[in-house]
């Protein structure tokens, strides 16, 4: 299987419009309220999570958190006040079952123009749909062949999925380039001196609501990396079960066959039309 197909092609070419979907309606919005008295959606809340929400905010309130009739409300503070009231509610939440596999981890919520305005457990984003941000890394050769990883059975999700080389998220004090080589090497085992070589080649936007859980909202940091062909990639986190090399052709059809995750099949898609443009 070495030839990809028009039909191929064009699915995957379709796939890829599709990166960004909407909240559903009934997704309640969370609005952050600058000082300004100005408003902005930074997130959705599926509508299984509201009644509990309402019940412990009535009985016990959070400081700069409160729940109006159509909407969550977080009334702007410092990043460090936001984020202590964010924890508090995430905590609620957590409590409440509504946030599985804490990390003990924050990620960072950021404008558009790259300021930050609070941290928080990473696992409480998707339950609170705020934007977070990740790096994938497309480990190629010159054979035109791509190594996957795939995850580990024990991770809390996607477990068993095909992943990039290496993917994660970015931490609260990252920036997208040190997180690629920090993950090339705890995923795959990439010394820096290679990881070092890795080329920028854009940013997908990724949103989609999770059955049974929240809103996923991530924009994803690519980066393509060539391969010496002998380079065998090593686990050294635990968090993937093996590795596979395959053909380009391989991957659009194991793409195509739900095996991958959903991030990492929108890069793996980006990565097999750009190189066979």
């Amino acid at each position: 299987m070495n030839t990809l197909s028009t039909s191929t092609l064009a699915a995957l070419e379709e796939m890829l419009q599709n990166t960004a979907r909407p909240a559903p309606p009934d997704f309640l919005p969370i609005q952050l309220i600058g000082n300004n008295g100005v408003s902005q959606t930074i997130g959705h809340l599926n509508p299984e999570f509201i009644s509990y929400l309402q019940e412990t905010l009535g009985s016990n309130p959070i400081d700069l958190v409160s729940m109006g009739p159509d909407q969550l409300n977080i009334t702007l503070g410092r990043p460090r006040e936001l984020s202590e009231s964010l924890y508090q509610l995430a905590q609620r939440m957590r409590l409440g079952g509504f946030i599985p596999g804490w990390r003990n981890e924050d990620f960072a919520w950021l404008d558009q123009h790259g300021h930050k305005y609070f941290r928080l457990e990473r696992a409480a984003f998707r339950t609170f749909g705020f934007r977070s941000m990740a790096t994938h890394i497309n480990g190629y050769t010159q054979k035109n062949t791509l190594w996957l990883g795939r995850r580990s059975e024990t991770k809390p999700t996607d477990p068993g999925k095909l992943d990039n080389i290496a993917a994660g998220g970015i931490t609260a004090d990252e920036t997208p380039w040190v997180s690629a080589r920090r993950e090339l090497w705890e995923e795959a085992g990439v010394p820096a001196k290679f990881a070092d070589e890795i080329e920028p080649v854009g940013r997908i936007h990724m949103r989609r609501p999770i059955p049974g859980r929240g809103f996923h909202d991530e924009l994803l940091y690519i980066y393509d990396l060539e391969l010496a062909d002998n380079f065998v990639p090593t686990n050294h986190d635990g968090e993937v079960s093996g590795f596979i090399e395959i053909s380009l052709a391989e991957a659009a059809a194991r793409i195509l066959a739900d095996e991958f995750t959903s991030d990492a099949a929108f890069v793996t898609a980006d990565f097999i039309l750009r190189r066979t443009k």
